[in-house]
């Protein structure tokens, strides 16, 4: 049997998984060598892609329903790479902030210790379970697409374009700190509290969340129950947010004495007027 007929002749989750189990190793042997552990985040917003277009590819692209979330998870990707290429992330020493914090709480055996059980093979199961609904789209690929399919599209796209405008104002922000800093200028603010930052703290996690909510309609829309097997991926997802965004908060506070009125006046996650702090 050829590789090719293994492919056709397997079930595309057990497929996926094995694609997922690579990803993991390879993550956990790359961070081993290299010391640094931010290959899950180098392969975030790529391996969910991979998922996706196995998933369409696997009924040879027929199935319009897989074809529309390959599609939404594909621009999704691609905006999430290049403001993540931007920032440095593919760069040697590229490593999240927050991983040296970790390190630092935890000690080095605890902290390999937790490279070796969720840095490296629990957060690549979840871009999987992310991608989800897709197997269940497979599973009923001769169904139409219907209303709930377009909401779930909408809902998408209102994310992304949610957290491309966050993600920008973020950039162009720190973009101008920089400048002012390299020509020996204190700048006008340490933090951004301007635009969608008016309104939460963290505009980008918020619509981060939504959009795999959203993925997730799909599988009820593909004949699924409204609470099934798939909710794993975005109701992990919104656990691991709330640990990161409490990290997060913890560095910038210790850092930035002022982001203490900021914490108080603008909402943490979800968009909320000024003032009240939720």
């Amino acid at each position: 049997m050829s590789l090719l007929e293994l492919y056709r002749t397997t079930d595309p989750w057990s497929s996926a998984l094995w694609l997922c189990a690579g990803f993991a190793i390879s993550c956990w042997a790359l961070s081993v060598l290299t010391r640094e552990y931010s290959w899950v985040d180098r392969v975030w917003s790529i391996a969910p892609a991979f998922y996706a277009l196995h998933f369409a590819a696997f009924v040879g692209f027929d199935s319009p329903r897989l074809n529309l979330m390959a599609a939404l998870v594909l621009f999704w990707g691609v905006r999430l790479t290049y403001n993540f290429a931007r920032k440095g992330g593919y760069q040697p020493g590229g490593e999240d902030y927050r991983w040296a914090e970790i390190k630092a709480r935890i000690g080095p055996v605890g902290f390999q210790a937790l490279n070796a059980t969720f840095i490296a093979p629990l957060q690549n199961l979840l871009l999987l379970l992310l991608v989800a609904p897709s197997y269940l789209a497979y599973r009923s690929a001769g169904t139409a697409l219907d209303a709930l399919d377009y909401a779930a599209a909408a809902s998408f796209v209102l994310a992304l374009v949610g957290e491309t405008v966050a993600d920008e104002q973020q950039w162009r922000f720190h973009t101008v700190k920089h400048a002012a800093r390299a020509r020996g200028e204190e700048p006008k603010a340490e933090f951004l509290t301007t635009g969608l930052f008016r309104f939460s703290r963290h505009p980008n996690f918020f619509f981060e969340q939504l959009i795999w909510w959203s993925f997730y309609l799909f599988s009820v829309a593909s004949g699924g129950a409204w609470l099934n097997w798939t909710i794993i991926g975005a109701a992990a997802l919104t656990v691991l947010f709330q640990a990161s965004t409490w990290l997060t908060e913890q560095i910038t506070a210790r850092k930035y004495p002022e982001y203490a009125h900021y914490q108080q006046t603008t909402s943490r996650l979800i968009p909320w007027f000024p003032g009240s702090s939720r």
